[in-house]
């Protein structure tokens, strides 16, 4: 057995760094690297197999197989030994390969002649690359200190693999970033963009993984991080006193940059010959490998820390801070691994979309992407790290399609639809002063939905009639603290005034769930959804609904004021809310204060029991708004969070028709003024089967309604309701297929 001292770890490292530094190229220096490897382990065999796609391993280089078998073996991740150290990111070391469960034997390799297999998984920031293997005749297991050899030498060939040092002829060694990439995520804003990538934090890039003196690298590690402790003291320091959560996370970051065991891992790869950075990035390696398998959110939370902390290391030790100098193109799709609200609203209406790895349909960055109404992608897989600055990008928010650096022919095909959608938008803009009138004579009245002063200019050019819903829960999000009563009225008073007299429906506060205040407590709730939120929270906190409602009270100063309360799920939670806001009205009389000249209150309807509620509740609200996405997942039973379940249900299905109509019918008997709400009422299919149910008032995004008006313009709703009742009554599920086979004939 060949033991691997540090300095002998070292000395390989060196000879590693003096090939790289070699004036050749792609497959000369993979064959290279393979035999100093075998060489220096005391191997017959090392062979480096990397990533051609996301599922398949290729053979790109090997001292000891079969020469002919380089660049035609392949395998799929999870298959055989390799494959197997691929799919879990985690060594393999055996004496006896062949009786270890899932050994695949390769006949094209002739590999049958060894027995020892030791593989370590060639990966960087916890996306894998590839797979390096050693193998020898002897039946032995390597030592701990040969497994840490060969790790510390993958995450250096991993960052050769970043930097694009294995070009060659191979499919499998195309040139990093530089290679088209398509990348599925989730809808979580509609609408289609092209651009260039802006990183939100751009990657940081180590350019020397290897060391050239240890000592001088330990003292580089050493002091970054007593800046890094200095940093996140002081950032501490300046913590508001009430704001706990920043404190929690500030708390984190101070635990682990005191980590004894953190510092002495990190110690430990530089003193085997990497540098302070690769030392840094190896670690970080780990915790995202870790992050990947862990089930417990606490622990994947402190991971995420820790991975934020190593950045900030490495923007310490390499001088590569946020601000890299390039500048903003002007067609930015920005990139990030998530964003808060605030950081979002900052780039506001420069940016021409988003993608995020992370992120939720429910999300605070989605919620100000869709008032920005820019189309965002989530859960793109790996795109913070296949993705440069400057990168050519489409985004289809539409079907949560990503194409980064695209073929001219999948560029030219997206420039037809985004030209299609132009011309589209220039119809609309021609019957923008018209009414939605359908070709039987029935008017539907089209509203914007809204959440920021930036909302407001879209109101004249979308045609919208007003504000069916504004969101007041942005201007609490995208601050640090509760903001005050006079700064709320302020505001109230110029989305009023920017609506020219048009009707604004104030919908109050509708935070948790997943509308998380940065200054408010957060609760551990096992389904938040259904769990303390929007009215709950205000009635059981009634201090923030109370200033609140002084503050739209005020902004009204004379004008007519609509206001409603959201996630109302039974009767006395109405009355409730309502007596809230009456009795603020007969304070701020007391106190001399102008009333509004009218006031209208309303509820939203989001939950199927309010749909059963009693009468009284009908003739109390002055109206109700339904509010399609949570009724939608309450009715089915589907989080709109879960990708595998959501789309498994039709908003035409013919249970929930029959259900949006009961309302309908329910509101007509009482004179109760009735609308929908919500993404559903912006797609003009759905629309149109709305209105043909009765509803005579929609709510939607402002780019939806020239499409919605289009389209009820071209249309009889008593013949639509005519095909949708024959459909219910045929036993379909959904009216879906018969409606756009109707509309194909006949719009």
């Amino acid at each position: 057995m060949v033991q691997q001292s540090e300095s002998e770890s070292r000395k390989l490292l060196s000879r590693l760094q003096a090939v790289m530094a070699e004036p050749v190229e792609g497959q000369e220096r993979l064959d290279r690297i393979t035999h100093l490897i075998a060489d220096s382990m005391g191997t017959e065999v090392c062979s480096i197999y990397l990533l051609r796609d996301a599922d398949t391993l290729e053979l790109c280089a090997t001292q000891g197989l079969a020469p002919e078998a380089v660049h035609v073996t392949r395998m799929r991740i999870g298959e055989g030994l390799v494959g197997r150290v691929a799919k879990h990111s985690r060594p393999i070391n055996t004496a006896n390969a062949p009786a270890e469960r899932g050994f695949r034997y390769m006949p094209e390799t002739g590999e049958e002649r060894y027995s020892s297999f030791l593989g370590v998984p060639i990966m960087r920031l916890g996306e894998r690359l590839g797979v390096l293997v050693v193998q020898s005749k002897d039946e032995r297991e390597y030592s701990d200190d040969e497994v840490y050899a060969l790790e510390v030498v993958a995450m250096v060939l991993a960052e050769m693999t970043e930097l694009g040092a294995f070009t060659g002829e191979g499919a499998a060694l195309r040139e990093r970033h530089k290679a088209q990439v398509m990348l599925r995520g989730g809808c979580a804003q509609e609408g289609a963009a092209m651009g260039h990538v802006w990183l939100h934090e751009p990657r940081v890039v180590v350019t020397r993984p290897v060391a050239d003196d240890p000592a001088v690298e330990l003292d580089r590690l050493r002091a970054a991080v007593d800046r890094l402790r200095v940093d996140v003291d002081r950032m501490l320091d300046h913590v508001a006193p009430g704001d706990a959560e920043q404190r929690e996370v500030l708390e984190a970051y101070r635990m682990f940059a005191r980590s004894r065991g953190w510092m002495r891992r990190m110690e430990e790869d530089i003193a085997r010959g990497l540098s302070a950075e690769a030392a840094v990035e190896k670690e970080q390696s780990t915790a995202r490998a870790r992050m990947e398998t862990v089930p417990d959110a606490y622990l994947r939370d402190r991971l995420h820390d820790l991975d934020d902390l190593s950045n900030r290391l490495l923007r310490l030790l390499t001088g590569q801070g946020r601000d890299t100098g390039a500048e903003l193109p002007d067609d930015p799709i920005l990139v990030a691994r998530n964003i808060g609200p605030a950081e979002l609203l900052d780039y506001g209406r420069r940016l021409k979309g988003v993608v995020l790895e992370e992120g939720s349909v429910g999300s605070h960055a989605a919620i100000v992407a869709r008032a920005l109404a820019i189309p965002l992608v989530i859960h793109a897989s790996r795109i913070t790290t296949e993705a440069l600055n400057g990168d050519f990008i489409l985004v289809d928010g539409d079907e949560g399609v990503v194409h980064l650096r695209p073929e001219d022919a999948v560029a030219s095909a997206f420039r037809d639809k985004l030209a299609m959608q132009a011309a589209a938008q220039e119809r609309y803009a021609s019957i923008r002063d018209k009414p939605a009138e359908a070709l039987c004579g029935t008017v539907v009245s089209l509203h914007m939905n809204a959440g920021l002063m930036a909302d407001l200019p879209s109101l004249p050019s979308s045609g919208a009639e007003g504000v069916g819903l504004f969101r007041t829960e942005l201007q609490f999000l995208t601050r640090n603290k509760v903001p005050r009563r006079g700064e709320l009225a302020a505001l109230y008073s110029r989305v009023m005034d920017a609506a020219g007299g048009k009707r604004v429906v104030f919908r109050t506060l509708d935070i948790g769930s997943d509308k998380v205040l940065p200054y408010m407590k957060p609760t551990e709730e096992p389904n938040p959804a259904l769990g303390w939120r929007a009215i709950r929270v205000g009635l059981d906190k009634p201090g923030v609904m109370r200033m609140q409602l002084q503050a739209l009270i005020r902004a009204a100063n004379g004008r007519p004021l609509t206001v409603m309360f959201p996630f109302i799920a039974q009767f006395d939670e109405f009355t409730q809310a309502r007596d809230h806001l009456l009795r603020e009205l007969e304070r701020e009389a007391a106190l001399g204060r102008v009333l509004p000249e009218s006031l209208q209150i309303g509820a939203m309807l989001e939950t199927p029991s309010l749909g059963f509620a009693p009468r009284q509740f009908y003739e109390l609200a002055d109206f109700i708004s339904i509010g399609g996405n949570d009724l939608k997942q309450f009715f089915f039973a589907a989080d709109r969070e879960n990708e595998r379940v959501r789309r498994r249900y039709d908003t035409l299905n013919v249970s929930y028709l029959t259900f949006i109509e009961q309302i309908v019918n329910r509101c007509a008997e009482t004179g109760t003024a009735l609308s929908f709400c919500g993404e559903d009422a912006g797609r003009p299919v759905e629309a149109v089967c709305f209105a043909a149910m009765g509803l005579r008032s929609l709510s939607m995004r402002p780019a939806s309604i020239g499409p919605v008006k289009s389209l009820l313009r071209r249309v009889d709703l008593q013949e639509a309701r005519a095909v949708i009742d024959h459909a219910r009554g045929s036993g379909a599920q959904s009216v879906r297929p018969v409606v756009m086979d109707w509309l194909r004939r006949n719009a």
